[in-house]
């Protein structure tokens, strides 16, 4: 993996930079005369045009959802196409998966978000921070994996609720056509005291099954090699859209390497870069 991202498996080579429904902002980064890189990124052209195909799914899909949840009239498009493309543009298992996601955060998420003070004991390990957007202008999270511990006090519940409010953080710092988001999953100081299974399918089922089609990237980087006993439970809980934007940086070029795809001014200082790390709660 000398100084570029690899994909987690030689099975998975696609182009990395791709997502697996066809999507990909081609245009690059530009360094123009008198502007900056947070300008640049905001001109970024993004999928945000729904094709009349895509018209068509979308509504087969609420035809069927609205008959068994009204509520699902709150649902945007650009939600109903996320689930779609999440289900191979199947409307009736979209139909399922969407149905599914809607009673899971009414029951989940009754007040409609996460409170801090829901979730004080993951908190306290002070292990995921939000800064910046990378060249797609994509936001960036950062967790520190060496520092979860397995939670007595609150249980996997009170995960569970911290992994919901990091994500919602996340979405909220997206647009319609930029709906992805970036993950820098730092493994330092990774070992038996983190290898928490249970916490890290449970986070698996609720960004996969409730947040489809918003993962962009997931950038390991540390790796130890303890991490790969930890790494041969998980993998079968990992869906194949989501295994293809796994990827793991080598030690000696992590800041070059971070640098190909994220500017330095929204890089974490931690790996070279400007960008100061924020507590996701308090972003």
């Amino acid at each position: 993996m000398e100084g570029k991202i690899e994909p987690v498996a030689k099975e998975l080579h696609d182009n990395n930079t791709n997502n697996s429904n066809g999507l990909h902002c081609e245009t690059k980064l530009k360094q123009q005369e008198g502007k900056s890189a947070t300008q640049e990124i905001q001109l970024l052209h993004c999928d945000d045009t729904i094709s009349e195909q895509d018209k068509k799914k979308i509504s087969n899909l609420r035809a069927v959802v609205e008959k068994q949840d009204p509520s699902s009239k709150e649902v945007d498009d650009f939600a109903i196409r996320r689930f779609l493309r999440a289900r191979d543009l199947d409307v009736d298992k979209a139909s399922a998966m969407l149905l599914k996601y809607l009673k899971w955060r009414r029951s989940f998420v009754p007040n409609g978000f996460i409170s801090p003070s829901e979730i004080p004991n993951e908190i306290e390990h002070n292990k995921m921070f939000l800064q910046g957007v990378d060249k797609l202008g994509r936001p960036i999270a950062v967790v520190f994996g060496g520092r979860h511990m397995q939670n007595k006090l609150g249980g996997l519940e009170e995960f569970k609720r911290f992994v919901v409010l990091a994500l919602d953080k996340l979405c909220s710092r997206t647009s319609p056509g930029r709906e992805k988001f970036v993950v820098i999953g730092d493994l330092k100081g990774f070992g038996y005291s983190n290898s928490d299974a249970r916490a890290y399918i449970g986070a698996l089922s609720i960004l996969q099954d409730c947040y489809p089609e918003r993962l962009g990237r997931l950038i390991v980087v540390h790796v130890p090699y303890l991490f790969w006993t930890l790494w041969k439970i998980l993998y079968p809980f990992i869906d194949n859209n989501t295994k293809k934007k796994i990827s793991f940086v080598e030690n000696k070029r992590l800041t070059e390497t971070l640098l190909q795809d994220i500017d330095e001014s929204q890089l974490p200082e931690i790996y070279g870069g400007k960008m100061p790390l924020v507590p996701i709660h308090e972003a």
